[in-house]
């Protein structure tokens, strides 16, 4: 019997209630459905909720240990299948403490992994956060983004048309889990830009030096 599949929703949300969850738990939801529909069996749905760590995010930062709770939700995230990543707008992109946790992921933990962005914000002019901020961001980390990112702004929320992104989304979503989950008996290739073979065992590959 086949494991069920791990989808982890990180959520930034700063007050309770949250549009940020809001938005969250609507992605995660139809994700699971999606998955559902292409066969994937069961889903184990885990949320990862930023706000209570903040102060382990900090003191992560400081001294370069996680505490317990802070180390679970890294370990929910590196084991994921699947990953939503909801952050409000603050100064025209994603909030400090949501690039904080990601700043403290180790560099490849998030390779080739499926994820799906979204944003909340009081006004669709900051709609462009998901194209300026958060593709460079989860690029960078080498995760896989899906085509479309879901903005929602505070007047969204009830409109057809914010649950018809939610629902593509989470098909375009759903789609990568299955190449995901075959990409962990596959050894990776060496990234030459993170970890460049030395020169001199370049070399002794080539004859020019002895040893090889």
């Amino acid at each position: 019997m086949s494991r069920a599949t791990r989808l982890v929703v990180v959520s930034t949300g700063l007050s309770v209630p949250s549009s940020t969850r809001l938005l969250a738990d609507r992605l995660a939801g139809a994700t699971v459905e999606a998955l559902g529909q292409g066969g994937e069996g069961p889903v184990e749905v885990t949320v990862v909720e930023l706000r209570p760590l903040a102060h382990a995010l900090a003191d992560r930062l400081l001294t370069g240990f996680a505490g317990d709770e802070l180390g679970a939700a890294i370990d929910a995230v590196g084991g994921a299948d699947a990953l939503i990543v909801v952050t409000p707008v603050f100064a025209a992109s994603y909030s400090g403490l949501f690039k904080t946790f990601f700043d403290v992921l180790e560099p490849d933990l998030l390779e080739g992994t499926p994820v799906l962005v979204a944003a909340t914000a009081g006004t669709p002019r900051h709609s462009l956060v998901l194209d300026h901020a958060l593709r460079p961001l989860f690029g960078y980390l080498r995760a896989v983004v899906v085509p479309t990112g879901v903005f929602a702004a505070s007047e969204d929320f009830g409109s057809p048309g914010l649950q018809e992104r939610v629902e593509r989304a989470a098909g375009q979503l759903a789609g990568l889990v299955s190449p995901r989950r075959g990409l962990r008996a596959v050894p990776q290739r060496r990234d030459e830009l993170v970890d460049p073979v030395p020169f001199a065992e370049r070399l002794r590959a080539a004859g020019q030096l002895p040893g090889g």
